[in-house]
């Protein structure tokens, strides 16, 4: 082996050594799992979608808690694919503006760094983000409606962009439950006229925290002018339209929530439509006031009802009555209006007897409203009204309205209590269609062709699937007249099968009264279903053809 010289091992260490042929990495990729991490404010920013606009109403004394306490509880991060500052992940926009401005104030380190949990950007981000903030801002401190409904119109548009289709409002809460923010479908109409109708008029009145009891009077009132302007203006030339007069007007009263006057709002609205429909300004209002009443009917308990013209008035409100009994199957048709008057101011009143036996009468009349009872409980009931206080809705009491009205009860999957009442919650074309075809199915139980009806998402909500010719043979007579009713009424074309629809016109009668060939005719509590199913279809195509001069 050749010894080296010194020289021979200077130029070896003076060799240039190995250099890397592949890039070098210019910063770490982000965490894959839930990660502690310190950042300092430099690196973090807001969730720029926040649905909170205006300062939290408690800031103050957040502020205060860190200032003395530091951060208890430090927002989760995340960071967007390809973005160089992390953001809030879901809630934590107020906590990181009190940190920047304590920061500011104070100097103090520990307002600079903080300690964060760290994680990983989800394949749905921007919907994830989104909901986790508005279900973070509810629970601490809350939000204002309009805020809850921009809030909400955002989180439609990252739903479309992923589907590539547009909602309906129940498909949007659906998705907005699943994704762990649950709002009823009638909070989502409202909120969708508030951001459509109002707030481009309103802005400061809104974000002052006009409260929704107060957005669905506006709403209401909105809908009740716009009808009677269009009523009015049918085939005249006016100067202007309601969209522009109603957003002059309502731009006059954007102040505080405090300040704010539905009552002047609406008087000057009034006399704007009169001026401009050359009407009398008493007439109008009496026309919207109308108008509104009904509109009203969805969203809170109505006002009591005058007394009629005729000499009789209506019953006096009955004491809590329990759950019924199943009752004899009486006609439906009961004159609800033939009760006594109240007796005169001064009068003594009745001995005990003579009530009790007035009570007992009461208790009859309301056994003759039930064909078949639906079961309930008094802790469903209580549930059901507490819901319908937190909405603001209307909830029928059977008890109380079967003496002023014509209600009839009538248990199935979706009990019947009043046939023409429509919930607003079910005040949709979905979930119209979905009850349509179970009544359908129900009615058509009757005859033992049940399997015969399918639920459909389009026309009326139910298809016939008609027997073959040999089929149609084999089936009774009730049967068979029973499928071709309920064919008639899914508006589907003429079947090439055993159905004739010519013999309709014979047998409807026999279906309906009883009398005639057939053997058999709907029981009492089926023909409710078949009310019920006849009145929730007409309100499903005045939905569908944008008519709403139906509603009530």
């Amino acid at each position: 082996m050749v010894e080296l010289t010194p020289q021979d091992m200077a130029a070896k260490l003076l060799t240039t050594g190995f250099e890397r042929s592949s890039p070098s990495v210019t910063k770490l990729s982000d965490p894959i799992a839930d990660t502690p991490m310190v950042v300092t404010l430099d690196q973090l920013r807001p969730y720029d979608h926040d649905p909170r606009v205006t300062r939290n109403p408690v800031y103050s004394e957040i502020k205060a808690s860190i200032r003395e306490r530091g951060l208890d509880a430090p927002p989760a991060i995340t960071r967007r694919p390809g973005e160089a500052h992390y953001i809030i992940r879901n809630g934590g926009n107020t906590r990181l503006a009190i940190l920047r401005e304590l920061w500011r104030e104070t100097k103090d380190e520990r307002f600079f760094r903080i300690s964060c949990l760290f994680r990983p950007w989800p394949a749905r981000g921007e919907i994830v983000a989104l909901t986790g903030h508005l279900a973070e801002n509810e629970l601490r401190g809350g939000l204002t409606f309009i805020e809850r409904a921009l809030g909400i119109e955002k989180a439609r548009e990252f739903y479309e962009q992923e589907s590539g289709q547009a909602l309906s409002q129940s498909e949007l809460a659906r998705r907005l439950a699943a994704d762990g923010y649950p709002v009823p479908q009638s909070h989502i109409s409202r909120m969708n006229d508030a951001v459509r109708y109002l707030l481009p008029a309103i802005p400061a009145l809104l974000y002052g925290g006009l409260g929704r009891h107060q957005v669905d009077r506006l709403a209401v009132l909105r809908k009740a002018c716009e009808r009677t302007w269009e009523r009015r203006a049918l085939g005249r030339i006016v100067a202007a339209e309601f969209a522009t007069v109603f957003q002059d007007v309502l731009t006059q009263f954007d102040t505080q929530p405090d300040d704010f006057s539905l009552q002047r709002a609406q008087d000057e609205l009034v006399g704007q439509m009169a001026e401009l429909l050359d009407a009398d300004y008493d007439t109008l209002a009496l026309e919207i006031n109308d108008s509104e009443s009904r509109q009203r009917a969805l969203v809170r308990e109505p006002a009591a009802p005058t007394p009629p013209t005729a000499p009789v008035l209506p019953a006096p409100p009955l004491p809590p009555v329990s759950a019924p009994q199943p009752g004899p199957a009486l006609s439906v048709w009961r004159d609800a209006t033939k009760v006594a008057p109240p007796a005169p101011a001064g009068t003594p009143p009745a001995p005990l007897e003579v009530r009790e036996d007035q009570h007992g009468q009461r208790d009859e009349r309301l056994q003759g409203h039930i064909v078949t009872p639906a079961p309930t409980t008094e802790r469903l009931q209580s549930i059901q009204r507490m819901v319908a206080d937190q909405l603001g809705d209307k909830l029928p009491d059977f008890a109380v309205d079967a003496l002023r009205a014509i209600p009839v009860q009538a248990g199935g999957l979706y009990p019947i209590s009043d046939v023409w009442y429509i919930d607003p919650g079910l005040d949709v074309p979905d979930h119209l269609r979905v009850h349509i075809a179970q009544l359908a199915r129900e009615i058509a139980g009757e005859a033992a062709v049940a399997d015969d009806i399918e639920a459909s998402d389009s026309g009326v909500g139910f298809v016939c699937v008609a027997p073959a010719v040999g089929q149609a043979k084999a089936l009774t007579a009730f049967a068979r007249a029973v499928l071709t009713l309920l064919h008639a009424l899914s508006a589907a074309p003429a079947p090439a099968d055993g159905l004739d629809h010519a013999r309709l016109t014979d047998e409807l009668a026999a279906v309906l009264l009883g009398h005639g060939g057939l053997p058999t005719r709907l029981s009492d509590a089926a023909l409710v279903k078949l009310f019920r199913l006849l009145r929730l279809a007409r309100r499903l195509l005045d939905l569908e053809t944008g008519d709403p001069g139906h509603e009530f």
